[in-house]
């Protein structure tokens, strides 16, 4: 963390083959690249990493918008094609999703009536105290045929299929749109079922495309097909024969680890976010009724406070349990949840930044927990409690030949550092191999960074006005998830010398590594 007063620095990186001088883009799933200028008086060194034309995401356009992984919206009335470009002249096969779908989207007209209530709740009550018996229920069955068809008609005129290169999805009744997902932009697929889900037997299916904000789902689909089409389209985004890739199946897994709920509910016990939002919730709606004797006042603040103790305990534990990591060709694959469930799929290759996370009070049992950061996906954790060896096994799978540096590794600011965070900076450590950059912060809940040199976009070195006069500087590396990880309150003479250091490993980093492709 830099001081009050630091010079800002901007995010900039090169794109694989680019020049480093010039205004180059960034490959598909490797973040930003827009450069700003730096702005006057600002004491900034900064060194781009070039790469060595190898992208995140395999063989795709670096085009990021909708365009190629994307929507495409045709106008109103404009027929879409229906034949894959792969094959000209042959007929395109579409399927649609399974039929309790309508049941799902039927919702949507009741979902309209009850926002309008909740946002004009007066006005909703003096409406209802004018229908009589009679009215309410001319309503209800105008209401729910109504309901009805418009669930069915959602469902008949959504299709959805599988050329060579992407998947398409056609919905729209009177306004027709087409999403053309690019299979080699895609970062992760993942099926999911939620409670009702699980009883009628049907998965939502999840992507994760490079350049879109949101994932692409199909809801609903039988289980089966669910995970039938997900093994489809991996196959197909490896490179596999059309004609083949429906046959290739759901790759085989093998169990490395599971996370038994009574040491879940252990871990979420002794951290520190569970008691101190439930202290929260339990002190503040106190004081409040001390000083104002307001109900109203009490319930406005008790309720925000009682949903954060929730999610912080019994909402992790949900989403989080019965957490198994399975080992196959496509990745690690991850299953949690106790309503709902997650079948969701690390991607090889395409990790950007693993933390290990150890709370004060897990140090003694020797737990962490491990998050990740992945270029165009959602999925953040890969281990919500584990014993801190089998974590760094696992570690070791998702990053390939990367050794987690140990404690005494780290090297720690200078002396004089503790003018700048008295205390903290004993938290703050360096470590550099030839695989990672790996950089240590906090003291209390202790979290340890590690960034693959071939992931590194650009390379920074920043001072602020106290740093400046203690001759103490940060060094800061982005990745291709729009993340930053940070070397805090190195020596000047050090972090110059890393700056350089690091813009070489970078290169030559990507210039050595394998290119990401799912299944390779």
């Amino acid at each position: 963390m830099t001081t009050p007063g630091e010079d800002e620095t901007a995010r900039g990186s090169v794109a694989p083959g680019a020049d480093p001088a010039g205004g180059g883009s960034v490959a598909p799933g490797e973040g930003p690249a827009a450069r700003r200028s730096v702005a006057p008086g600002e004491d900034e060194a900064r060194t781009n990493c070039p790469a060595s034309g190898k992208g995140e995401a395999g063989t795709g356009s670096p085009a990021s918008g909708r365009e190629q992984a994307g929507t495409s919206s045709p106008a109103p009335g404009q027929e879409v094609p229906s034949t894959s470009p792969a094959a000209p002249g042959r007929g395109l096969a579409e399927r649609r999703l399974h039929p309790v779908t309508p049941l799902r989207r039927a919702w949507a007209p009741v979902a309209v009536l009850v926002g309008w209530a909740v946002h004009d709740p007066d006005q909703a009550q003096r409406q209802l105290t004018r229908l009589t018996t009679t009215h309410l229920l001319l309503g209800l069955a105008v209401l729910i045929p109504a309901a009805a068809l418009y669930g069915f008609l959602t469902w008949w005129f959504t299709h959805y299929a599988v050329t060579d290169t992407e998947l398409r999805i056609r919905t729209g009744l009177l306004f027709r749109r087409t999403a053309h997902i690019r299979l080699e932009r895609v970062q992760a697929i993942d099926v999911t079922q939620p409670l009702l889900a699980r009883v009628a037997g049907v998965a939502k299916l999840k992507l994760d495309v490079i350049g879109t904000g949101k994932k692409d789902e199909l809801a609903f689909l039988g289980n089966d097909e669910a995970r039938a089409l997900r093994a489809e389209l991996l196959a197909r985004a490896a490179g596999l024969a059309p004609e083949t890739a429906h046959e290739v199946g759901e790759a085989p897994s093998r169990q490395l680890l599971r996370v038994p709920p009574r040491v879940l509910a252990v871990a979420l016990l002794l951290t520190g976010a569970t008691w101190g939002t439930l202290i929260a919730a339990a002190l503040v709606p106190t004081l409040l009724w001390l000083a104002t004797h307001n109900l109203w006042t009490v319930l406005a603040t008790a309720l925000p406070l009682l949903g954060a103790a929730g999610a912080s305990s019994a909402g992790r534990f949900v989403g989080e349990y019965d957490w198994t990591v399975a080992e196959s060709p496509d990745g690690l694959r991850l299953d949690h949840g106790l309503l709902d469930r997650a079948h969701e799929t690390v991607p090889p290759g395409r990790v950007q930044t693993v933390r290990i996370v150890e709370p004060l009070l897990w140090r003694r049992r020797g737990w962490v927990r491990v998050e990740l950061d992945v270029a165009g996906s959602s999925n953040s954790v890969l281990l919500p409690v584990a014993p801190r060896e089998i974590a760094e096994s696992v570690v070791a799978r998702v990053l390939p030949g990367v050794t987690v540096p140990a404690g005494p590794a780290l090297s720690r600011p200078p002396r004089r550092a503790a003018r700048c965070r008295p205390l903290w900076w004993r938290g703050y450590g360096l470590a550099v191999t030839h695989t990672v950059f790996a950089a240590r912060y906090g003291l209390l809940s202790r979290s340890l960074a590690l960034v693959p040199h071939a992931k590194v976009q650009s390379v920074r070195r920043t001072q602020g006005p106290w740093q400046r006069a203690l001759r103490l500087a940060d060094v800061r590396v982005d990745t291709g998830a729009n993340k930053t990880v940070t070397a805090r309150l190195r020596d000047a003479d050090e972090a110059a010398e890393l700056l350089r250091a690091q813009a070489e490993r970078s290169r030559t980093g990507r210039r050595d590594a394998l290119p990401d492709r799912w299944m390779a």
